[in-house]
C-alpha cells in the first residue's frame, strides 16, 4: 500500500510540473496539486 501511495504522489508531482512548464496546461498543474494533496491526506489517515 505504501508503494502505491508513493507512486501516486510521484505521478501527481510529475503532472503538476508538466502543467507549470507548459503555459497552456496551467489547469493541469492545479489538478495535479489537488490530487497530490488528496492522496497525501488519504494516505496519512489510512496509516493511522
Amino acid at each position: 500500500m505504501l508503494r502505491l501511495l508513493l507512486l501516486l504522489l510521484l505521478v501527481w508531482v510529475a503532472v503538476t510540473v508538466v502543467g507549470v512548464i507548459v503555459e497552456g496546461l496551467f489547469w493541469l498543474a492545479i489538478v495535479g496539486l489537488l490530487f497530490f494533496v488528496a492522496t497525501a491526506v488519504l494516505g496519512t489517515s489510512r496509516r493511522r
